[in-house]
């Protein structure tokens, strides 16, 4: 098929032959064999060279879309071509405005961000491993749950912060304390147990004496927000590069958290062998991320790694 539309291209035998890498008469082997499965004559011979006869003249714009076809397909599985495929936890999350800061970074970069919908970052790693995303932005906290072919490298740090609405005590805070956060409600639906998220809620409510509440079914963002905005005592955690739009008439606050720092350890799963070669300018972009203020607290299993995913500023 190839072979035909570089004839038809070139109305030389002789002139695709050496496009192809091969001889005439190899040529003329491959058209006649094509024509032997069609059943009808593809080339006129003339004294200039082929031209195509009106059989070949319908069939060539099925040839070149044929032709076109096979070589997508083959592009989408040539690593150093195709878009790096990377999961995220949500569009809206840290890990998704990170990623498309890198891009706008280097624009026309291929990139296809995607969202794998599960809570068990073993079934992340599973998909790693599996060839189903180049890499997925989940941490496994139990080193031995870790598959043998995939890696785990410390991606960066989200500072936690307070959202809450207006008729809130806090909300005229400009910096908090975790300590100053006792005794409120702070609610954090859809906390899924097994979850690396889950685990880290829990740490941080046993750490500072914490009421995270993790009640209810979670509608969505939109609902959350709503909430807040007519509440005088339900707040909830969200990380400082998390992305929320809400409408003027919330007027919710996001208030830092300081002295320490509440950092969610966000790391990257990866094949350890043959990695999508596109993933190293990703891991650059990671490293130039600035850390958050010190000190922090971080989880037990968060073991920060400078010149693996970020370095120290």
């Amino acid at each position: 098929m190839r072979t035909f539309v570089r004839a038809a291209d070139r109305g030389q035998l002789q002139h695709a032959a050496d496009e192809l890498g091969v001889t005439q008469q190899a040529v003329s082997k491959r058209v006649a064999a094509l024509e032997r499965e069609l059943g009808v004559r593809l080339f006129t011979r003339t004294t200039r060279g082929v031209e195509l006869t009106l059989d070949g003249q319908a069939f060539l714009p099925h040839a070149r879309g044929i032709v076109a076809a096979v070589d997508r397909a083959v592009g989408a599985v040539r690593p150093g071509a195709r878009a790096r495929r990377i999961d995220v936890l949500g569009r809206r999350s840290a890990q998704a405005v990170v990623l498309h800061d890198h891009w706008r970074s280097r624009p026309g970069t291929a990139l296809d961000v995607v969202t794998l919908r599960v809570d068990d970052p073993r079934v992340a790693a599973a998909a790693v491993r599996a060839g189903e995303v180049d890499a997925a932005f989940r941490t496994v906290t139990d080193p031995a749950a870790l598959p043998p072919e995939v890696r785990m490298v410390h991606a960066f740090d989200s500072p936690l912060e307070l959202l809450v609405g207006p008729r809130h005590p806090l909300a005229a805070a400009r910096t908090l304390r975790p300590h100053e956060l006792r005794g409120w409600r702070i609610w954090v639906p859809g906390i899924a147990p097994g979850s690396e998220w889950g685990e880290f809620y829990d740490q941080l409510a046993t750490a500072f004496d914490l009421n995270v509440d993790a009640t209810g079914p979670h509608f969505g963002d939109e609902v959350l927000l709503d909430v807040l905005a007519d509440s005088a005592d339900v707040a909830t955690l969200v990380g400082a590069r998390d992305r929320y739009v809400w409408p003027a008439g919330h007027d919710l606050r996001r208030i830092p958290i300081a002295d320490p720092t509440l950092a969610y350890p966000i790391s990257l799963l990866l094949p350890r062998t043959n990695p999508h070669p596109g993933l190293r300018a990703i891991l650059d972009h990671l490293a130039g991320l600035p850390a958050p203020p010190e000190p922090a607290w971080r989880p037990s299993w968060a073991t920060p790694q400078p010149g693996a995913g970020h370095r120290r500023r």
